[in-house]
């Protein structure tokens, strides 16, 4: 592969503008929490990346901050919970603009093909930009980046134990509702898996559905204080969940 991108430049700097795009959703997504942290005196780490072998496309397995001391009330966690998420969506909605306006033709179908299906904000994007889209379309390094990225965000935000929403939910909602609301996302990720495998051939909705039983099974601190959250929060929440519904696809990847 370094030898191929070595006689074709053109390859090299496409590879580093999609490194660069996606480390730049994945940096500001763990900024975004560790700001957070700093505002409500929080102790934190910076964000560490996790590198990913070749074979992995986005050669990454995303990023973390380590909490190192106690949330010290219901806004906080609020707050500290939804940054991250919400700041990483920001830096991806022009990536996703510049990526989908210029992609390329259609490819023709081969024997064996793997296609990226697009989440709402894309088809949103290409219907404003009268750009035809396809899931056979020739990609290109920004569109890459922000689908990775969007698909990132809606894993983030599943209301699933210490995952970020899981966060919003137990601030918004308590922790018994937290746990309720939980278990109906693992079921209905895990029927999503099944309808997935049957109707487009791949088998990832599984990796959803098991990294979120893994994660319910979690507890989930408590913060000091819970107080209320405020009618602020509350359409931050609102916000948040249409940043969901803008980067969730139930089925994102077809293979044939």
């Amino acid at each position: 592969l370094v030898k191929h991108a070595a006689g074709h430049p053109h390859v090299f700097a496409e590879g580093a503008r999609f490194s660069a795009s996606l480390l730049a959703i994945l940096f500001s997504h763990e900024m975004g929490h560790y700001l957070a942290c700093r505002y409500y005196k929080v102790d934190a780490t910076f964000p560490y990346f996790i590198p990913a072998p070749p074979v992995f496309i986005a050669g990454t397995f995303g990023a973390f901050i380590k909490i190192q001391s106690a949330i010290p009330s219901r806004r906080a966690l609020f707050d500290i919970g939804l940054a991250g998420p919400l700041a990483g969506f920001v830096v991806a909605i022009p990536l996703a603009v510049v990526g989908v306006l210029t992609l390329g033709p259609a490819l023709p179908p081969s024997e064996y093909s793997i296609y990226l299906n697009d989440p709402l904000l894309f088809r949103l994007i290409a219907k404003l930009g009268d750009v035809p889209l396809h899931p056979s379309s020739a990609g290109n390094a920004y569109y890459m980046a922000a689908w990775i990225g969007l698909l990132v965000t809606s894993l983030n935000l599943m209301p699933v134990g210490q995952l970020d929403g899981g966060h919003g939910t137990f601030a918004l909602f308590g922790g018994r509702a937290h746990q309720l609301i939980g278990r109906v996302a693992f079921v209905s990720m895990s029927v999503l898996a099944g309808l997935g495998f049957w109707w487009h051939g791949s088998p990832s909705g599984f990796l959803y559905a098991v990294l979120l039983g893994v994660v319910m099974r979690l507890p989930h601190p408590k913060p000091a204080i819970m107080e209320p959250l405020g009618p602020k929060r509350i359409l931050i929440a609102i916000l948040t969940l249409i940043v969901f519904a803008l980067c969730f696809w139930p089925f994102p990847i077809t293979i044939t």
